[in-house]
């Protein structure tokens, strides 16, 4: 039996107050699960947590996430008591992605050692580990080769249990084989290896890429896997009568055709009918029903929303 669709908005930075308040509102009113922030240091996104907390303060349903923290950017034990703090003043709508960490500029700017992909993805998985552990009722130890934690006992504990929505993604098989066995929704992305988004990255996303990805999951999930929500955010999103024109303008700088942008795993094009139609395809195909498009395209997927949320 086919999930339920659910839609999400990624939303990034503000000029003020008001602009923030109005994006998270908008996003509730034109029927959208969740609003997520991702974290970065060398544009200008909002930083997630303080964001995400004013947003689930001005509206009533609105669940609120980030996709993606960095791992590195900040100790596991800390993203627990910030996220499970969200969590218990929101009345349990936060949804925590994590990731090992990719855009290698954020590292340079901050002086932050770039370790091997390898390296970062273990340093992820004892990084859940300790979430995991914070949330948990009672004291936790963990000695590990990244992170040391003796007899702790974290408050406040999330008002969901055992923990919020823990939301994973990646494009290599290490890192997605660890959101299999850990996190509740997986995200399928394109390969980031070179620590930017290059054409390389872009062909990683490609059909049979996608498919690629997500029979690793199914592999390392085992029986588990039934229970996961599959995510892909389209970076291509756009409700337009010209998918044709509107590829072949853009795939050639990426080294795709026309035909291998549009039926990519990042690309959502079409009129509402069509994209209606792709997503229920790829909903009994790939099984993916988390959906995320830009803020920018909130609007002009408003009907796809209304046509499939929950259905």
């Amino acid at each position: 039996m086919n999930k339920p669709f659910r839609f999400a908005v990624q939303a990034g930075g503000a000029e003020s107050d008001a602009d923030w308040r109005d994006t998270a509102r908008r996003a509730e009113a034109l029927g959208y699960s969740t609003l997520y922030l991702p974290d970065h240091f060398i544009d200008t996104v909002l930083a997630p947590l303080p964001a995400l907390a004013m947003a689930a303060a001005v509206t009533e349903t609105l669940r609120v996430g980030t996709l993606v923290l960095g791992n590195d950017y900040k100790h596991p034990a800390i993203v627990a008591k910030e996220a499970a703090t969200i969590d218990l003043l929101s009345d349990g709508r936060l949804e925590l992605g994590i990731g090992a960490g990719w855009m290698e500029v954020d590292y340079t700017a901050l002086g932050i050692p770039y370790d091997p992909a390898g390296t970062r993805i273990d340093r992820l998985e004892e990084a859940v580990a300790i979430i995991k552990g914070c949330w948990r009722e009672g004291p936790f130890s963990l000695a590990g080769e990244h992170y040391s934690i003796t007899e702790y006992d974290a408050t406040p504990k999330p008002v969901q249990q055992p923990g919020p929505p823990l939301l994973i993604g990646g494009g290599g098989r290490k890192v997605l084989s660890l959101a299999a066995r850990e996190a509740d929704i997986v995200g399928i992305n394109p390969n980031l290896r070179a620590g930017a988004i290059t054409a390389d990255a872009v062909q990683t996303s490609l059909a049979d890429h996608t498919r690629e990805k997500i029979a690793w999951v199914k592999e390392a999930a085992g029986a588990r896997f039934e229970e996961i929500e599959l995510q892909i955010r389209y970076f291509l999103s756009t409700i337009t009568d010209d998918r044709t024109g509107l590829a072949e303008m853009m795939a050639p700088g990426f080294g795709l055709t026309a035909d291998e942008a549009l039926e990519s795993g990042v690309a959502l094009v079409g009129t509402v009918d069509h994209v209606i139609e792709q997503l229920e395809q790829r909903r009994e195909e790939w099984g993916v029903t988390n959906i995320v498009v830009g803020d920018d395209a909130a609007e002009q997927f408003a009907p796809v929303v209304a046509a499939l949320d929950g259905r």
